[in-house]
Parts: C-alpha cells; sequence; structure tokens
C-alpha cells in the first residue's frame, strides 16, 4: 500500500467542524549544542514551504538535510558519475518536464520491436518493467486472507478484526468528509456572494461585518477551514473531494473481499512464474501519482526554473510499477528488486509497506541478493504512528527485532518543518532497533503527473530524501560500498536528544535519541564530506 500520511487528522478536524571531497575549510555542522538552537517561530514562506527540505537546520532554523548547503560548498560543479536509482512504486510520468534526462534507458533493449533482446526476460523493458500489467486497484493483504478462507491461518481473527474495524471506521470518516465538504461547499457560494469575489481571501471574510446569523456560521466554517492550513476554501474542497475518492476506493476495493483485482494472468503464490506484466511503467490512471512524485524528490532537474529540486544531480530513475491502489503483493517485490539489482541499479528506493505479508521471506531473500550486488535499499518506515520495535511491518530486513538479514537496508521515519517537540511527522512510525534515520516527509512539494506539481506528505517522501543521500554519494564517491554508504548516511546525520511528540499525541513524549538506531535526523552536507574521508582510505 502506498504510504501517504493517513486521513485520521483532517478527519478528525471534520469531526470537531461538525460538532461545533570538499575543498578545504569545508568542515561538518558542530553536532554539540545542536538542541539549544533557537526555534523558528515565523510561518515558513512560500519558497520555505516548497523547499524545507533542503534547508539547513543550523543556519534556517528548519530540520531540512543541507542539501543547499552541500552543493554550494561541496558538490558545486562537480557532476559525478551517473548512478542508477530504482523506484519500486506506482507508475512514473517518465515525460514529465522536471524528470527529462532523469530516466533510466536500456541501451540493450530495441524499442517497441517486441522482442527480449537482452535476455533478460522481459520483453521491451525500456524504461524498467510494470510488475501489475493494467491493474491498478487491489485488496489490502489482510483482506486476501479473509477472502481465501483459510480460518486455520494463525492470523485470520485478528484479521477478521482488522477488517471490521476498519471498514466501520472509514463508513464513519466518509460520511464526516461528505457533511464538511457540504459545508464548505455552502459558505463558499454564500461569501464569494457577501464579498461580490470568486475569489475572496482571508481579509475579505474578516472584514465582513453581519448580523446574520447563517452568514456568521460561514464565517466560521471560513476560519476553521484557514486553521487548517487552507489558503482557500476551493483548496480545501479540492483536497477533500480527493480525499472523498481515496475512502471510496478503500471501502469499494481495498476492504471489498469479493474484489478481484490482479490483472496479469499470473499465480501470486508461484514463485515459479515470473515474467509476467509488461514495459508500460506509465500511470494507467490520472489518480496514479505517487510514485512521480517520488521521482520528483530524487531526480527532479535542478535550478531550472520548475518545480522543486531533486536531492540527486545526476541520476537515471529506473522504474518499477510494483505497487497498486492497495496492497502490494510480495512476489511483485522480489522480482522488483531481483530486476533492479540485475539490471544495474545501485540504490533502491521502497516507499509501500504493510502489515500482513504471506510471503515476507521471498522479499528478504531478495534484499540478500540486492546486497550481493552492492544494492543499497532505502524504504520508508511507514504512517501508523506506531513503534516498529513491537509491530512488524513489511518489507523488511529481519523478523521482528532479530538479527538483519544483510547490511544494504535502510528505514526512515519522517520529519515537519518544524524543529523543536513538533519535529516528528505526526503519522511516522518510529523504533530504536527497526527504524534507522529520519529525514523530511511531511509536506513534501513534487512532482505530480501531467506537468504538475503537488505538496503531500508522508514516510513515503522521507525515503527518497535519503534515497538522495544515497545516490549523491554513490555518484561521487563510487568505489564505496552499499554498507559503507548506509554507515556514513547514519553516522553523518544530526544528533539530537530533544524531547519531541510521537503518533500526533501530545501525551506520548519521547527523547529523539529514543526513535531510530542512528539517533539522527539525514544531513546530506555532512554525508558527503564524511563519504570523502572514507573514501580517501580506501
Amino acid at each position: 500500500m502506498k504510504l501517504f500520511k493517513s486521513f485520521t487528522m483532517l478527519a478528525f478536524a471534520a469531526s470537531i467542524l461538525l460538532n461545533c571531497g570538499p575543498s578545504s575549510g569545508v568542515v561538518t555542522t558542530p553536532l554539540e549544542n545542536i538542541d539549544s538552537l533557537p526555534l523558528k517561530i515565523s510561518d515558513l514562506t512560500e519558497f520555505e514551504k516548497q523547499h524545507w527540505g533542503h534547508l539547513d537546520l543550523k543556519n534556517d532554523t528548519i530540520p531540512g538535510m543541507s542539501v543547499d548547503r552541500a552543493y554550494n560548498e561541496i558538490i558545486k560543479n562537480k557532476k559525478g558519475t551517473s548512478t542508477i536509482v530504482a523506484v519500486i512504486d506506482s507508475g512514473i510520468d517518465i515525460d514529465h518536464e522536471d524528470l527529462q534526462g532523469a530516466i533510466w534507458i536500456n541501451t540493450k533493449e530495441i524499442p517497441n520491436n517486441g522482442k527480449d533482446d537482452d535476455n533478460n526476460g522481459y520483453v521491451d523493458d525500456i524504461h524498467g518493467w510494470n510488475f501489475l500489467g493494467d491493474g491498478y486497484n487491489e485488496q489490502l493483504e489482510y483482506v486476501r486472507l479473509l477472502a481465501t478462507g483459510d480460518t486455520s491461518n494463525p492470523r485470520y481473527a485478528e484479521a477478521k478484526a482488522e477488517r471490521q474495524s476498519e471498514y466501520d471506521k472509514y463508513v464513519g470518516i466518509k460520511t464526516n468528509y461528505e457533511q464538511f465538504l457540504q459545508q464548505i461547499k455552502n459558505a463558499d457560494d454564500a461569501l464569494a456572494k457577501e464579498t461580490k469575489k470568486e475569489n475572496y481571501t482571508k481579509e475579505d471574510v474578516n472584514a465582513i461585518n453581519t448580523n446574520n446569523q447563517t452568514l456568521q456560521q460561514y464565517i466560521a466554517v471560513a476560519k476553521y477551514v484557514y486553521s487548517l492550513d487552507f489558503d482557500t476554501l476551493k483548496a480545501a474542497t479540492k483536497e477533500i473531494s480527493q480525499g472523498l475518492v481515496d475512502i471510496t476506493d478503500r471501502l469499494n476495493y481495498n476492504l471489498n473481499m469479493e474484489f478481484k483485482g490482479r490483472k496479469t494472468g499470473d499465480n501470486p503464490d508461484d514463485m515459479v512464474q515470473k515474467f509476467y506484466g509488461n514495459g508500460n511503467i506509465k500511470p494507467v490512471k490520472d489518480s496514479e501519482s505517487h510514485g512521480t512524485h517520488v521521482a520528483g524528490i530524487i531526480a527532479a532537474s535542478r535550478n531550472n526554473g520548475k518545480g522543486g529540486n531533486g536531492v540527486a544531480n545526476n541520476v537515471k530513475i529506473m522504474s518499477l510499477r510494483a505497487v497498486p491502489n492497495g496492497d502490494e503483493y510480495d512476489k511483485d517485490i522480489a522480482l522488483a528488486i531481483r530486476y533492479a539489482a540485475d539490471n544495474g541499479a545501485k540504490v533502491i528506493n521502497t516507499s509501500f509497506g504493510k502489515y500482513y505479508s504471506p510471503h515476507s521471506d521471498w522479499v528478504r531473500e531478495a534484499i540478500v541478493y540486492a546486497a550481493s550486488k552492492d544494492v543499497l535499499i532505502v524504504n520508508a518506515s511507514g504512517n501508523e504512528g506506531a513503534d516498529l520495535d513491537t509491530k512488524n511491518v513489511y518489507p523488511n530486513d529481519a523478523i521482528g527485532t532479530g538479527v538483519e538479514v544483510a547490511d544494504n537496508f535502510i528505514s526512515v521515519g519522517s520529519l515537519d518543518p518544524k524543529y523543536g517537540s513538533g519535529m516528528i511527522s505526526g503519522f511516522s512510525n518510529y523504533g530504536k532497533i527497526n527504524v534507522d534515520i529520519f529525514a523530511p516527509g511531511g509536506e513534501i512539494y513534487s512532482t505530480f503527473p501531467e506537468n504538475d506539481y503537488e505538496t503531500i506528505g508522508g514516510t513515503s517522501m522521507a525515503s527518497p530524501a535519503v534515497a538522495g543521500i544515497a545516490a549523491l554519494i554513490r555518484s561521487q564517491y563510487p568505489k564505496l560500498t552499499a554498507p559503507q554508504v548506509k554507515k556514513i548516511i547514519m553516522d553523518s546525520g544530526l544528533s539530537l536528544t530533544t524531547k519531541v511528540i510521537v503518533g500526533g499525541d501530545p501525551s506520548q513524549v519521547k527523547s529523539f535519541s529514543t526513535l531510530s538506531k542512528s539517533q539522527k535526523i539525514a544531513n546530506a552536507y555532512n554525508a558527503l564530506i564524511l563519504a570523502a574521508q572514507v573514501a580517501k582510505n580506501l
């Protein structure tokens, strides 16, 4: 399942309303006293909102990754070696204006001739492979478990209870959204009429002086919507309408035990059947945007005046369409990892996850295979605000808190642009053992299909930020191995001990140092400096 942040916060808001080698002289950021930095109390500028993940904690008081500083002071005009980053995700709009020149091309394959020119088993795999074929919607994994009717499965009862709980929850959320949306639309129409402006402003609303109780209620609705960080009621209408689509899909497809989404003709429980799907790695529906957003975080053209900047400047994105609108199949993920490793990827980004996995061993075996090919995997930790040391999530490189099967897997938690106690995204999973590091993931601006750009949040966005750092290191210092790059990223981050809220619950306060193995937030500037030192000693 794609790891966007959950519907919970907006649903809660709705219910509330309804109820009432560096050059000489370059040094790392001093880690001592980093916790004593002043808090940023002013609102982020539009530039900061769209770019905050690349800013510097020390200079900007925003917990970004110091990407701009790394380019300005270290990389400068050094392009490095072209590095392939595989994005296992939904389809990617490879024609996007801000991804031009950053898409991998399989030069061993002749386009559209219907032949497997490179003899890798995949016909016309020009930019990667589509393991979903024409499929898009899918059930959640525990719904698939229930659909088998196998009551002997040790997790059957748990899955049944969870499915019922989730179904009831989303029916309620859908009702809240529908009522909230209608209130906003009514308020928007009334305020446009009152101000005689289709695009009225907050100031226009604040200036209304009326004794009309109905109009006063509409003003209250507008002010409440503004308090949720929407600039206009129309923007809120757009997001909530999309939310309704997502919720409806969840009820009709993800949680529907009768739905059959797979269209590839293979048996997903049979690993022998490997060569299915097709070479069309683009989105198959307008709403399929996740992979494009992730790709832009890694590789969007830098400083071209369009959209945002990617973290890495010399990468080629290999698109592996394997994540549907629902839970991914273990078989697809295992084969996608192996495809990436066999076709030259040095970094793989996996921004997806689930909590049931019937063939998790297949995926762990693929992780080990990738390690044998010196491939680093960067993974989103998940969006349930959970402690992963007490709850299993897949994919993973270990069973529970046991021994890791390989040293090439990084799990990433998400940060918000709020240095201080609110720094951890409320949706982000965490874990002293099973999460490795944190990176910007809340409200990230990046590419969307059809030359569009949107701001969304999730650990899905934090993972490609770190994958971008990994690609930078592997580009500038190609002799470094995947385990070395992993260690560099973890060792070079900024250590923090400040107390933070986890799970979006103000009553849940923990020391930042207890939330991940590294106890740090990723930092591109420091990572490149440490990489130079390690490479020098090879």
